[in-house]
């Protein structure tokens, strides 16, 4: 009877929290989600950006090498050494007194050397076929790497027609599985980012962002009071030096040294243990110390209300959103951009992580036997190579040994033919 109650209350609290969870999700708005999924094309323009010069890249629908989920397709960078940019059109909305959620996931198949993998907001009107690097924007937020140094996160915001980078060093992935790159922005203009569905860093736009002046500044022509004490020990006043302290040698004799039986006092003198460190001698007389009665810490100069700093209260507001877009140049070509998501309940965003981690270890274990295939076919021309230059000088030596044969030959014949003109 107990275990069948417990069971119930058991089923009973797993049903509330599902009710609880599709109560609070029914109050989300998403605002754009692409799985890229069949009439994708249909949402996105390819941009003419660079075509001209022969430097557009194009994007492939494909699921990759080795994703956990072959029917789950995304859009890769195909060439290298190629700008790519494209961008789709959104409900327009206002991230005005709502959280904003910027999520999507990104996939390194290559070896990427130098290039970006970001995604941009943008606002106003946009000529997507000629959307490009020079295209304005509202916010930019991804990764960015470049040799081994540079493995960046950049999230720059856009503030009265200007771009503000953070200040932040924050630090993307660099391996080659798919991470999950999430952005937060909240009404109070605080915000985290996430990677994989775990806050990474989080903070305010007032102190994170060179966009406002600093609301407090430090006093700089502030000077330590005159009775500040920032000494945590003192002598003690009432300690006393013990009578006769001042009249204890550096240094006694020996007591255990012996007159050499061979020391002769007319030829060497008065014979003098030598000296060694007096064991009760403890230096100069010092009072020991005491905590301070009066000691307030180390003094710092205090921090003042800035009289530049003028709050902006929509500090935190984009201006509104219309377009969502991919703009980056790559040296190496190989990216799976997928799992865009634009909304206002970071819980649905997460959902959308676990949902797509769940084949997590199935991703895991095509790419180690990607990499497998991929070293076997290294070692295999690797292999080749070493043959084909084994032959190649083996070559070379039957051609010197038959120059030598000819060379010889040619001596010898020249030999008789002088030999033949003398008679």
């Amino acid at each position: 009877m107990g275990k069948s109650k417990h069971r119930l209350l058991s089923l009973t609290a797993l049903l509330l929290a599902v009710l609880v969870s599709l109560f609070c999700s029914s109050f989300a708005e998403i605002i754009f989600e692409e799985r890229f999924e069949d009439g994708w094309q249909s949402r996105w323009v390819r941009s003419d950006w660079k075509r001209s010069e022969g430097k557009a890249g194009t994007f492939k629908h494909t699921a990759g090498k080795w994703s956990g989920d072959p029917d789950d397709k995304g859009i890769q960078t195909t060439t290298d050494a190629r700008h790519y940019a494209i961008s789709a059109k959104i409900p327009e909305f206002s991230n005005k007194n709502r959280t904003l959620v910027v999520q999507y996931s990104f996939r390194l198949e290559q070896d990427i050397e130098c290039g970006g993998g970001y995604i941009k907001l943008l606002s106003g009107y946009v000529n997507q076929k000629k959307f490009g690097g020079d295209t304005p924007y509202s916010m930019m937020f991804g990764p960015d790497i470049c040799g081994t140094q540079t493995k960046k996160l950049h999230v720059i915001l856009s503030y009265q027609g200007q771009n503000y980078p953070i200040k932040k060093d924050l630090q993307c992935e660099t391996d080659k599985l798919t991470h999950f790159y999430t952005f937060i922005l909240r009404p109070d203009a605080s915000y985290s980012v996430l990677i994989d569905g775990r806050e990474r860093d989080s903070g305010s736009m007032y102190t994170d962002w060179d966009i406002l002046p600093p609301r407090k500044i430090k006093a700089v022509n502030a000077k330590k009071p005159a009775d500040w004490e920032d000494r945590e020990y003192i002598d003690d006043p009432n300690a006393v030096k013990p009578e006769g302290y001042d009249s204890i040698p550096r240094e006694i004799p020996d007591p255990k040294a012996k007159q050499p039986h061979d020391w002769d006092e007319d030829e060497d003198g008065i014979w003098r243990p030598p000296k060694i460190p007096n064991p009760a001698y403890r230096g100069p007389w010092k009072p020991k110390k005491i905590k301070n009665p009066n000691y307030k810490g180390k003094w710092k100069i205090p921090w003042i209300d800035n009289p530049e700093f003028e709050d902006d209260p929509d500090l935190y507001v984009l201006k509104p959103i219309k377009y969502v877009g991919i703009e980056v140049w790559q040296v190496k070509a190989g990216s799976v951009y997928d799992n865009i998501l634009i909304c206002d309940d970071p819980d649905y965003a997460k959902q959308v992580v676990q949902e797509v981690f769940a084949n997590r270890e199935i991703e895991k274990e095509a790419l180690e036997e990607a990499e497998k295939v991929r070293k076997a076919k290294e070692e295999e021309e690797a292999q080749r190579a070493r043959e084909e230059g084994e032959r190649r000088r083996r070559d070379r030596g039957d051609d010197r040994r038959h120059r030598d044969r000819r060379d010889r030959y040619n001596r010898h014949r020249d030999y008789d033919d002088d030999y033949h003109d003398e008679l």
